[in-house]
């Protein structure tokens, strides 16, 4: 269990983010246009997959697009975005924002996703939402960083995770 804050407050995760070295597990989260997407959909490819709570916030917002910039100028990375959000609300701000880098996948059918990856809210008034953490995989889905951000309104480390990305 992760010991993170938000607004200050300490609430809990309900794990821990899957360790540098690992294996990272497999998913089936949903994308926009309704499907079914996995870590095999994007087979080959390195991958930073950005875990934030909701895109309805201003951090989450401002970190994609900080990372679909950086990730504009790459060739080689996917970068995945999950929220609890619905698919129809991610894509409307990416839209939005002209943010064209972006795999967005909801949790919406896969409530288990936050459990398995450790980053379920247990407690507090956003319970039963993710936490904000970065996992970077190389091309054979194995964890070359992981960040389980401290605070929940902290942006993460972009410059340690797309290091990572352009390293593995």
């Amino acid at each position: 269990m992760a010991n993170i804050t938000f607004r200050g407050t300490p609430i809990h995760t309900s794990g821990t983010l899957p360790a540098v070295g690992a294996k990272c597990p497999d998913f089936k989260l949903t994308a926009a246009d309704l499907s079914d997407k996995s870590l095999a959909s994007f087979a080959g490819k390195k991958k930073i997959i950005s875990i934030v709570p909701s895109l309805d916030t201003g951090v989450c917002q401002t970190s994609a697009r900080k990372f679909n910039a950086e990730v504009g100028k790459l060739s080689d990375i996917v970068l995945i975005n999950i929220s609890a959000d619905l698919p129809f609300a991610q894509k409307r701000f990416c839209d939005s924002e002209k943010l064209e880098h972006i795999v967005n996948l909801s949790t919406m059918r896969a409530p288990a996703f936050g459990s398995d990856f450790g980053v379920r809210i247990e407690d507090g008034p956003i319970a039963g939402l993710l936490s904000r953490a970065v996992l970077v995989l190389d091309a054979n889905n194995i964890v070359v960083h992981a960040q389980q951000v401290p605070e929940i309104g902290q942006e993460p480390d972009y410059a340690a995770a797309l290091a990572a990305a352009s390293k593995a």
